[in-house]
C-alpha cells in the first residue's frame, strides 16, 4: 500500500455535527469536550455552527462556546453557517474559516434551509465574496452527495455541477458529504475520479457517516485515489436531523486506527482519542458506537 498518502489530515466534527443532533448539552460541557480533543494532536476543530437557536437549539450557545474555549496555537477552528447572515455572525466572532453547506438534492436543500438548491449556491458566492473580504477563507460543503432520503440516488453529474459552482465562485475547498450514509466503495471512486478529472488540484474533503457499515471501506477506497483530508467524529457522534435514519459519522478513533495501521500518519495520538471519546459518552449521557472507544486498539493486551 506504498501509494496511500503518507499522511492525511482529520477535521474533528464531533463538537458540532455530534452534539448537534443530541439533547442540548450543557455549554461547560461542550467547552471541556473541546478542549480535551485539542490536547489529542488534531490539527482541525469544527467546534460551532452558527445557526438560528429555533432551527437547532443544540447549537445555540456557539458564541459562548467558542469565546470560553482555550485555543491551541497548534489547532485550526471552524463554524459551519447556513447562510449569510450566519456567516457575518461567525466572522464577528474573530472566526477566520468558515464552511457554507448545500445540499447536491433540491429536496433536501429545501428540507435543510428552505431554498432550493440553485438559491443557496447564489447565496454561498456572496458568503465566499465576505469571507475573503474579512481576511477569513470558506470551504463549501456539498451534501447529499451520495443521496438523499426524499429523492433516492443523487445523479454524480449534478453533484460534480453543484461543487463545480463552488469552485466557481471562489471557494477555497470542497467537502463531499455522505449525509445519509449511502455510500459505497464503488461510489465513492466514481464521484472523486468524476471530480478529479474536472478539478484536478482543487483541494477536496470527505465527510463520510456509517449508516449502513461503510464507512471505513469508503476511506479506503479515496485513499486509493490520493484523497488526504476526512471529517471524522469523535465516538462515532452525529447524524442529521433532516435525513431520517442518518447515523453518526465515522468515529475518529476508528479513523486513526485503520490509517495508522496501514502507515498512514495522522499526527493523533489514539489513547488521547480513545479517552476524548469516552468523555463525549459520558457527557451525552448514553454508548456510542465506536468499537475502538469499546475494544481499545488491536495492540491492547490483558494479562494472561
Amino acid at each position: 500500500m506504498s501509494d496511500l498518502p503518507a499522511r492525511i489530515s482529520v477535521r474533528e466534527v464531533g463538537p458540532r455535527d455530534g452534539l448537534q443532533n443530541e439533547e442540548p448539552v450543557p455549554t461547560a460541557a461542550k467547552v471541556e469536550l473541546i478542549n480535551r480533543l485539542s490536547a489529542t494532536g488534531v490539527r482541525r476543530i469544527e467546534a460551532v455552527s452558527f445557526v438560528r437557536p429555533d432551527a437547532i437549539p443544540q447549537m445555540a450557545d456557539a458564541d459562548q462556546v467558542w469565546h470560553e474555549i482555550d485555543r491551541a496555537p497548534s489547532v485550526r477552528y471552524s463554524a459551519l453557517v447556513p447562510n449569510l447572515k450566519g456567516a457575518a455572525r461567525a466572522l464577528d466572532s474573530g472566526l477566520t474559516e468558515i464552511e457554507a453547506v448545500v445540499s447536491a438534492s433540491d429536496t433536501h436543500n429545501r428540507k435543510n434551509v428552505n431554498r432550493s438548491t440553485a438559491e443557496s449556491l447564489d447565496d454561498i458566492a456572496s458568503i465566499i465574496e465576505q469571507a475573503h473580504a474579512r481576511g477569513a477563507t470558506c470551504q463549501v460543503i456539498v451534501s447529499t452527495a451520495w443521496g438523499c432520503p426524499y429523492e433516492g440516488d443523487v445523479p454524480v453529474e449534478r453533484v460534480v455541477g453543484v461543487a463545480g459552482r463552488a469552485v466557481a465562485s471562489g471557494a477555497d475547498s470542497v467537502s463531499f458529504g455522505d449525509t445519509t450514509g449511502m455510500a459505497t466503495p464503488g461510489r465513492v471512486s466514481r464521484l472523486v475520479g468524476e471530480f478529479r478529472s474536472i478539478h484536478p488540484d482543487f483541494p477536496l474533503n470527505l465527510h463520510f457517516h456509517n449508516t449502513r457499515g461503510t464507512g471505513l471501506a469508503n476511506v479506503l477506497a479515496a485513499l486509493e485515489l490520493g484523497v488526504a483530508d476526512f471529517d471524522a467524529s469523535v465516538g462515532g457522534l452525529g447524524g442529521c436531523p433532516y435525513a431520517p435514519g442518518a447515523t453518526g459519522n465515522i468515529a475518529t478513533e476508528e479513523l486513526i486506527h485503520m490509517v495508522e495501521d496501514m502507515g498512514v500518519d495522522t499526527g493523533i495520538d489514539l489513547d488521547a482519542m480513545i479517552d476524548a471519546a469516552a468523555d463525549a459518552e459520558r457527557i451525552i449521557g448514553r454508548q456510542l458506537p465506536s468499537q475502538v472507544l469499546r475494544a481499545g486498539p488491536r495492540t491492547r493486551t490483558i494479562r494472561a
